[in-house]
């Protein structure tokens, strides 16, 4: 029963953590990112300092050359001025100068492999880098797609509102301005209709007193009697 409780919990936390990492992968994200960056320029940054040591490696031995040189020319004009004694000095030191260029040489070669691959190294990652950014852009405009259709595939936090709802409450709203307008003006009517000008309108309707307002009928009237009596309009 232990060992279940045990299982149990330990599925229950897998759970909760893959949850909260789907929830804030973009965050994860970005900070896996920033964290791959600063390990590129580490990189970037170390090269550069190999690269350097390299070229001065490569001086030194430039440098051993001359020396070399330098000394075999030397030795060369005490052998011929009968100095054997000074000759074989120049000898022992152009022996040295030549074993350390051997061994500078080959660790130079090394060295030289070593740096191709590091170079390698760090384009593939910097065109990684790359893609993953480019993939960044495009998961972080299909997030703000997906938060703003909320509601229709997967249910909304409760604190977070969605179109739908937005929607809905704005067809309330305007449900309830619809039914005050149509109610303003049932009572606008009524008013109206239960008014003294109300009252005077339907008795001269009726022929009972003047018109309060002249209507089509009365003005075609009295044009036809100007008409008649040849008067101007």
């Amino acid at each position: 029963m232990l060992k279940a409780l045990i299982t149990l919990m330990r599925g229950q936390a897998a759970a909760i953590g893959e949850e909260i990492a789907d929830q804030n992968a973009l965050t994860i994200l970005d900070q896996q990112m920033r964290d791959a960056g600063a390990a590129l320029d580490r990189a970037q940054k170390a090269l550069a300092v190999a690269i350097a040591q390299d070229s001065r490696e490569g001086q030194r031995l430039q440098a051993i050359r001359a020396q070399t040189a330098d000394l075999e020319t030397r030795a060369v004009a005490a052998l011929r001025s009968g100095r054997d004694d000074l000759a074989t000095d120049a000898a022992e030191a152009i022996a040295g100068l030549e074993a350390e260029h051997g061994a500078s040489a080959a660790a130079r070669a090394l060295f030289a492999a070593e740096i191709a691959k590091l170079k390698g190294h760090v384009r593939q990652q910097q065109q990684r880098l790359l893609q993953l950014e480019h993939g960044r852009r495009i998961a972080r405009a299909a997030e703000a797609v997906r938060i703003a259709r909320r509601g229709r595939v997967e249910t909304a936090p409760t604190f977070a509102g969605t179109l739908a709802e937005a929607e809905a409450t704005l067809a309330r709203l305007r449900e309830r301005q619809a039914a005050a307008e149509t109610a303003e003006a049932a009572l606008d009517a009524l008013d109206v209709a239960a008014g003294p000008a109300a009252v005077a309108d339907k008795l001269a309707a009726e022929g009972f007193g003047p018109r309060r307002k002249p209507d089509s009928v009365d003005v075609l009237a009295r044009l036809r009697q100007r008409a008649a009596e040849g008067k101007p309009a």
